[in-house]
C-alpha cells in the first residue's frame, strides 16, 4: 500500500532531490527519471525503480497502478505526493505524473557481444544531454548494441540526458571508457571503426561499411583528435552545400547511422 509524503522536509524528498547532482548520483548509485513514457519503457525491459513517487490525479491511471503493482511487487516503494514535490524533485514547473529513482547501470567493454549487433555507436567527449539522449534514440532506431562513451562525456544518468533520451537510456547499453580502453579492446576482436570527419573525400553514402560497424563521432566544438581519426580504418563526410560547415553531432550521428543500417539491417 503506497504511503503518503506532503511535507518538503522529509528526508526522503531530500535525498532524493539531491540526485539531481552527480556528486550525489555517484556516492548513492542512484538517478532520476520522470514520465510515463520512460518509465512504462524502462518497466518493459525490466527495470524497475527502487521509489516511485506519483501524483494523486494520477494514480488511477492504468500505466500508473501497473508501474505501482509491480514496483510493490519487487519489493520498491510507491509514495504518493503532491505536484508541487513532484516538481521539486524534477526541476520542472510541469511535473510529470510519475518521477522514479533507479540504480544506476552501466555495459562494461568486457561485457559486450558484439555479434550482437551490426551496428554500434561510439563518441567521444560529448558534452551535450540533448546530443546524448537523441544519439541514444537513434542507436534504439537502428537497433545498435550499445553507445560507447569515450572519455569525459556528459552524465548518462543527469536528469537532462535521460529526460532527452525519452526511454532509450534503458533499450541501448551504455558503456563509459577511456580511448586507451576502447581501441585495444576493438582490436582484440572483428569491427571496423569508421569516423566521421571533414578532413576526407569520402562519403558516407559511397563508403561500404562492414558489420560489426562502430560509428565515432567527435566532440561537438573541437571534431576528434587527429590519431583517433588515424586509427579509424574508414573516415567519411556529410556533404554540406550551404554555408554551414558541419551538422549538430546528434543529427550528423543519425545520418551516418541510417545509412550504415540501410547497408546492414
Amino acid at each position: 500500500m503506497p504511503r503518503e509524503i506532503t511535507a518538503y522536509s522529509n528526508p526522503l524528498i531530500k535525498r532524493v532531490r539531491s540526485l539531481r547532482e552527480k556528486r550525489h548520483r555517484r556516492a548513492e548509485g542512484l538517478f532520476l527519471a520522470e514520465g510515463l513514457r520512460i518509465l512504462t519503457e524502462a518497466r518493459e525491459t525490466g527495470r524497475l525503480p527502487h521509489y516511485l513517487f506519483f501524483a494523486r490525479d494520477s494514480a488511477d491511471h492504468p500505466l500508473v497502478r501497473a508501474l505501482i503493482a509491480d514496483v510493490e511487487t519487487a519489493g520498491g516503494e510507491a509514495i504518493e505526493t503532491t505536484p508541487d514535490i513532484l516538481s521539486k524533485l524534477s526541476g520542472k514547473d510541469n511535473p510529470q505524473a510519475v518521477v522514479g529513482v533507479f540504480a544506476e547501470f552501466a555495459a562494461t567493454l568486457d561485457g559486450i557481444d558484439r555479434s550482437a549487433a551490426p551496428i554500434w555507436l561510439v563518441a567521444e567527449r560529448l558534452r551535450d544531454p540533448g546530443n546524448l539522449g537523441t544519439i541514444l534514440r537513434t542507436g534504439d532506431a537502428v537497433g545498435a548494441g550499445g553507445l560507447i562513451l569515450i572519455g569525459e562525456c556528459v552524465d548518462p544518468f543527469s536528469v537532462e540526458s535521460v529526460r532527452a533520451s525519452m526511454g532509450a537510456l534503458f533499450t541501448v547499453p551504455v558503456v563509459q571508457a577511456e580511448w586507451e580502453q576502447f581501441l585495444p579492446w576493438l582490436r582484440a576482436g572483428p569491427g571496423q571503426l569508421v569516423g566521421l570527419s571533414l578532413d576526407t573525400d569520402s562519403e558516407y553514402r559511397a563508403a561500404q561499411y562492414a558489420a560489426p560497424c562502430f560509428l565515432l563521432t567527435g566532440n561537438e566544438a573541437q571534431g576528434m583528435p587527429e590519431d583517433y581519426a588515424a586509427a579509424c580504418d574508414l573516415l567519411v563526410k556529410i556533404p554540406m552545400r550551404g554555408k554551414a560547415d558541419s551538422l549538430n553531432a546528434a543529427v550528423a550521428t543519425a545520418v551516418m547511422a541510417y545509412e550504415a543500417f540501410a547497408q546492414l539491417g
